[in-house]
């Protein structure tokens, strides 16, 4: 299995609930495909570069997973079919990128855990 890294930018007039909604629509095709998540973080609304479909904010979310290189070209077909999506791009994972990845999450991981160490610590 290679590892895969999917993001993907939803369309700014979706609801939270719409948006999870998408999200676990994604989440649950990789899993059913017999792919595995690997990692996801949600970016939230955040300003494009340039307007995408007269829009100029969109919601971006992170999908790390693992899966049969079999997979993607249906995964892809899926965004390209939802119309809550304006982009995509997904990515192959090679070693140096896989160990970058990682290496910012625990980076990410030991600068929350001080803060909210503190924040209990004063309470």
């Amino acid at each position: 299995m290679n590892r895969y890294e999917t993001v993907f930018i939803m369309t700014p007039v979706l609801s939270a609930e719409q948006v999870a909604e998408t999200v676990s629509k994604f989440r649950a095709f990789v899993t059913d495909k017999g792919g595995k998540i690997v990692h996801e973080d949600a970016w939230g609304l955040r300003k494009l570069a340039y307007p995408i479909q007269k829009k100029s904010t969109g919601f971006y979310h992170l999908m790390e997973f693992e899966a049969d290189g079999a997979v993607i070209l249906p995964f892809e077909t899926e965004f390209r079919r939802d119309e809550r999506i304006i982009r995509f791009l997904t990515t192959k994972m090679d070693k140096h990128h896989i160990a970058y990845a990682e290496g910012r999450r625990d980076k990410s991981n030991r600068q929350a855990a001080p803060a909210e160490a503190e924040g209990t610590a004063e309470a």
